[in-house]
């Protein structure tokens, strides 16, 4: 009698369990260590609570010359004090890194305005600039997964943001969206 609840019950469990995985979260700070042997970066968000994120296999950095994909050839470049943005899951209490934006220096680039649309499902978003231009941008798949509900949400009541983005012949790609207290 047992056996076939345990099938029901972990019919309805597992789902959900593979559910959770695809959820993408992403924290911004600075890099306190990089670990090329353990593929593990340690990252000091800017709420102050540290975070230790291993290297998924399809890790991304975006930003600056070395930017690369894989990890092997990722964490090259990636070094203590570089603030970044970190696009990750979690399974079990495990934070993934699947992607790593540099931000600031010779990072992405950074425009900061007031968001007057989002379109998750079209992965765009577009700000009104302080000179009064408005400008757009096409998400990354992780950008609109993270990019936070607030910010959908209250798009119409002045949310101020910053967002870090790269641009290839004209085309302005957002891979990073923060909040502006």
């Amino acid at each position: 009698m047992m056996k076939p609840l345990m099938f029901v019950a972990l019919t309805f469990i597992c789902p959900i369990g593979l559910m959770a995985q695809d959820v993408v979260s992403a924290v911004d700070g600075s890099v306190k260590k990089v670990d090329a042997a353990t593929k593990v970066v340690i990252v000091k968000a800017t709420d102050g609570t540290e975070h230790t994120f291993h290297f998924a296999d399809d890790l991304a950095i975006h930003g600056g010359k070395d930017a690369a994909t894989g990890t092997d050839d990722a964490i090259h470049g990636l070094k203590s004090g570089a603030q970044v943005a970190v696009h990750y899951t979690t399974d079990g209490g495990h934070e993934t890194a699947h992607e790593i934006d540099r931000l600031g220096g010779k990072g992405l680039k950074v425009t900061r305005g007031t968001v007057s649309q989002v379109d998750r499902d079209g992965k765009k978003i577009s700000i009104k600039t302080a000179d009064g231009t408005e400008q757009s941008f096409d998400l990354t798949e992780n950008a609109a997964k993270d990019t936070g509900d607030d910010i959908a949400k209250n798009a119409d009541k002045a949310t101020r943001v910053s967002v870090y983005y790269t641009e290839d012949a004209g085309r302005k790609t957002a891979h990073f969206i923060k909040k502006i207290a």
